[in-house]
């Protein structure tokens, strides 16, 4: 039996809700092949620009330093309650940024509240460590996500892809496409499960600035990459619809 005569192990109906929820937020974050846009302008746009990147990296790096500079050698940790206040800080003054100028609030409150829920959890045990605690979920949330996805046969990247394209699941009847997206959710499996690879044991140690600064190192620097990777392979699998882009699709970069 060919991979095309399986029988689906996911209902239709639901194959496409999740289709269109993951393709609707892949073109919020300008992930559309039929834009035709520059591989370097959708990795940017993915970011969220100079603001998306500052929002990500800067609450964490202000805690790393901070803690870092107020490390105690006697017992291996710095001054929970500055550097998690500058860090949660941080990431009000972004959202209060997002509301004053009427721009898009919703990456700036979420980064907001995972970062007031990881500081609280950090506080409450004492643990600088602690803070990172909620990412290792996270990761593993999605990472498990994609994976599963590939195995039974419908990639995340797939289904989105589906959705932008106006094909929705009849990609799988093509081996290659069904071919590229399965490798491409394993991919991004593997990025989440690689984050776990290298800072559970840092955290399992108490390693906290190094936690920190390989969280940083490992958050953008390998997302980027990644996202370039999966675009390119979506433009090459529709030739057609990246040479002629969806007008109801374009918009200002922000």
């Amino acid at each position: 039996m060919s991979d095309d005569d399986r029988p689906s192990t996911t209902p239709p109906a639901a194959s496409e809700a999740l289709g269109q929820a993951l393709g609707a937020a892949a073109r919020r974050a300008g992930l559309d092949p039929a834009e035709g846009a520059t591989t370097g302008h959708v990795v940017w746009r993915a970011m969220g620009g100079w603001r998306g990147v500052a929002e990500s990296v800067l609450p964490s790096l202000v805690f790393v330093i901070v803690f870092t500079v107020t490390l105690d050698p006697a017992t291996g940790q710095g001054d929970l309650w500055l550097s998690l206040g500058l860090s949660v800080g941080l990431a009000a003054v972004f959202t209060v940024v997002r509301l004053v100028t009427r721009s898009a609030v919703t990456a700036a409150l979420g980064g907001l509240v995972a970062t007031a829920a990881a500081a609280a959890l950090a506080l409450w045990t004492g643990r600088g460590q602690d803070n990172f605690v909620l990412g290792f979920f996270t990761n593993g949330a999605y990472g498990t996500a994609f994976l599963v996805s590939a195995v039974i046969g419908w990639p995340l990247i797939g289904l989105a892809a589906g959705w932008l394209m106006n094909e929705g699941t009849a990609w799988r009847r093509d081996r290659r496409k069904r071919r590229v997206f399965t490798l491409l959710s394993l991919a991004w499996a593997a990025l989440f499960a690689l984050r776990l690879a290298v800072q559970l044991p840092l955290y399992f140690t108490g390693a906290v600035a190094l936690l920190g600064a390989l969280k940083i190192a490992m958050g953008l620097p390998l997302f980027a990459p990644l996202v370039a990777v999966t675009w390119l392979a979506a433009r090459a699998l529709y030739p057609r619809a990246a040479k002629a882009p969806d007008a109801r699709s374009e918009r200002p970069a922000e």
